[in-house]
């Protein structure tokens, strides 16, 4: 059975081609803006943390990609870099190996979900991995499902990818799909 990561990866690699503009919404260490820089033709990694990005450099750089574009502020400034997206990933919750009081916040964090799914072309995939058990996590992971229940059916698939008997909060994905037959008006 693949992990919650695997699963948002394999999600995102099902639609996501070398003509394509994706997003990083939370950079982290860099895992999922090399995994995406290796599909995509161009990446916006955002993060807050300067530690992110020399992280994310580091692992690009060793992968000899430049095709992506790291962005020293909040997911939620997406819309002022990209104007048309075929996928995007969240990774919430706090960057392993740093400060655990910095925490992605449900205010941002939907913030960003509402514009990137304004800019997700149709077949246009968003992977949310919500970590919750720090403090706060519960409140984040609350406003998303929230968010995510009330897309509209005719225009977004959403689900849930979740183990149902692990202790200690695991992590759980949910799946963003914009619909191909969605017609405006």
């Amino acid at each position: 059975m693949k992990r919650p990561l695997e699963m948002a990866h394999d999600f995102l690699a099902e639609v996501v081609t070398q003509d394509d503009i994706v997003v990083d919404a939370t950079m982290g260490n860099g895992h999922d803006t090399l995994f995406l820089a290796k599909l995509a033709k161009q990446v916006y990694a955002f993060d807050i943390q300067e530690q992110a990005l020399e992280k994310t450099q580091e692992r690009l750089n060793q992968a000899g990609l430049t095709n992506a574009q790291l962005i020293l502020q909040g997911h939620e400034t997406l819309d002022q870099f990209v104007t048309e997206v075929k996928a995007g990933i969240f990774n919430l919750g706090y960057l392993p190996s740093a400060d655990k009081s910095v925490i992605t916040q449900p205010q941002t964090t939907i913030e960003a979900l509402e514009k990137l799914c304004r800019l997700l072309v149709k077949g246009g995939r968003i992977a949310i991995m919500i970590y919750y058990g720090h403090e706060g996590g519960d409140i984040e992971r609350d406003a998303v499902l929230n968010f995510v229940s009330q897309l509209n059916q005719q225009e977004y698939t959403a689900a849930i990818y979740r183990t149902l008997n692990q202790v200690n909060n695991p992590p759980f994905l949910v799946m963003i799909e914009k619909l191909e037959r969605y017609r405006h008006g």
